[in-house]
């Protein structure tokens, strides 16, 4: 039963919140209830995975592979609690005000069917239903992204949507040929008979149609262009929601199937996604470099550092793999928060162009205060936690010998602490503009800013279990034999 509740309730609580669209404040609370109940079923599930194994759900009692199957593992548990921390916080922005004509169409209910995709993509064991929570995803994204109807936004919806359309109907081409060939769409059966049914033709093209339906989704070079052009666009809350949810579900389908179907490396999959990791990395961080919006800056980073997240499956060792699930877990922390940073700029400033920013160290400590521990985290400034994940693939790296991918990490983080140590001096450090005004915040807008904070030193000072929940997840990633085991056998 607890499998299944990080889908029914933001599915529950969207039906709820469509019948009341008047109800503004019951709207916030019940959101922001949802998000809670999600957390709280997440870490429940987590401790269960911990205590007992992979835990599996066969959902109306039809055994694997002829129904459908919910699986958590250690991986997906921890990503199951990542998105509760960020539902949460988003949610709770709206305590501070959502503009009325993003409420009155939907904006809590979309939200929830948002997180309901994002919790199924990460439960489910089953490749078709990966797609079909793909979709889920993409049309509540793309409705929250072009609430209010802006020139901007409908451009960057219709950008956001062209090109992970094109990434879906690649996604659904591999499964077909997937599906011809090993007769079952079961992850774990599929893991089972992949081995005795592949050919060396069809391996290396499902592993490239794979490659480019994830990567799309994950923003990895060179099909990336879709993610700087949009998420700059919507409100802040909602720019924070993508940019700590989204992203990561392309990165773990591509994990998750890449580790089940092609374990041996025989393909060229694994070099190559070094490579583009690499690639990714440099190009994002060179771009932020020369941004001068706030949140053009973020979301190049924000591609740039994908590469972090998927170079250690690239490795395909476990100390990379680990340093990689950590990373996954620190940025999306670090980035919703600075997405929201982004909220109080505009907020007070009514902008987020760095030139017009400025006095903010001065006018409002607390706030930079805040702001400081996500840009330096980002940043990889020791001992936050980003320093502490890219420790881990840079060690993994130079173990395998791979010192021209260290090297290019070390300097990747040189470029992201120059792309963040010049954002906080031009907001905060730097004399304010003549005339600039300045219109106060509420409390609701730093609390979950104040919250993501706390959590990112948290994982700071407990990096240790963390990293070994890592270490555990990329094991079972590594030797899925637990996992075919734990849903075949049921």
């Amino acid at each position: 039963m607890l499998l299944v509740l990080p889908i029914v309730l933001p599915m529950a609580t969207a039906i709820v919140l469509q019948l009341i669209p008047h109800r503004v404040r019951l709207s916030r609370a019940l959101a922001f209830a949802g998000a809670l109940g999600i957390l709280t079923t997440a870490l429940a599930l987590l401790v269960r995975v911990d205590r007992n194994g992979i835990q599996v759900l066969q959902v109306g009692g039809w055994p694997a592979p002829f129904g459908i199957t919910l699986v958590a593992d250690v991986f997906s548990a921890l990503l199951l609690v990542m998105v509760g921390i960020i539902g949460a916080a988003v949610t709770a922005t709206s305590f501070s005000g959502v503009d009325p004509r993003r409420e009155a169409t939907g904006y809590h209910a979309l939200i929830h069917v948002l997180l309901m995709g994002v919790s199924g993509a990460f439960l489910t064991g089953d490749i078709f239903n990966l797609y079909v929570w793909f979709e889920v995803m993409l049309i509540a994204s793309f409705v929250l992204m072009a609430l209010h109807r802006t020139p901007a936004q409908l451009q960057a919806a219709f950008t956001y949507v062209a090109l992970n359309l094109l990434a879906s109907a690649v996604l659904l081409t591999a499964i077909g040929l997937l599906y011809g060939q090993a007769g079952t769409l079961n992850l774990a059966d599929l893991a089972r008979v992949w081995p005795e049914r592949r050919t060396a033709g069809l391996d290396s093209a499902l592993a490239m149609l794979f490659l480019t339906a994830f990567g799309i989704k994950a923003a990895l070079f060179p099909l990336f262009f879709w993610l700087p052009a949009s998420y700059h666009t919507p409100p802040a809350a909602i720019g924070a929601l993508f940019a700590g949810l989204l992203t990561k579900v392309g990165v773990y389908a591509l994990i998750r199937i890449s580790t089940l179907l092609f374990r041996d490396g025989g393909t060229i999959l694994y070099p190559l996604v070094v490579v583009l990791s690499a690639t990714t990395m440099v190009v994002g961080l060179v771009a932020a470099t020369g941004q001068r919006d706030f949140r053009r800056v973020l979301s190049f980073n924000l591609v740039g550092h994908i590469g972090f997240t998927t170079v250690g499956l690239g490795l395909f060792t476990p100390l990379a793999l680990a340093g990689s699930i950590l990373y996954v877990v620190h940025h999306m922390l670090v980035i919703t928060s600075l997405f929201l940073v982004s909220g109080l700029f505009l907020r007070m400033r009514r902008t987020t162009d760095l030139a017009a920013l400025g006095g903010l160290y001065r006018t409002q400590p607390a706030v930079a205060a805040l702001a400081m521990i996500p840009l330096f985290s980002l940043a990889g400034v020791p001992p936050l936690s980003g320093f502490i994940a890219k420790l881990a693939i840079v060690t993994a790296a130079i173990e395998v010998r791979s010192y021209g991918l260290a090297f290019i990490a070390l300097a990747v983080s040189l470029l992201t602490l120059l792309s963040m140590a010049r954002s906080w001096e031009e907001a905060f450090w730097k004399p304010a503009p003549q005339g600039t005004p300045a219109a106060p915040i509420g409390r609701g807008l730093l609390a979950p800013i104040l919250t993501l904070a706390i959590l990112t030193l948290a994982l700071t000072v407990g990096a240790e279990p963390v990293f070994d929940r890592c270490r555990r997840a990329a094991a079972q990633l590594l030797h899925p034999d637990e996992y075919i085991h734990a849903v075949l056998a049921r």
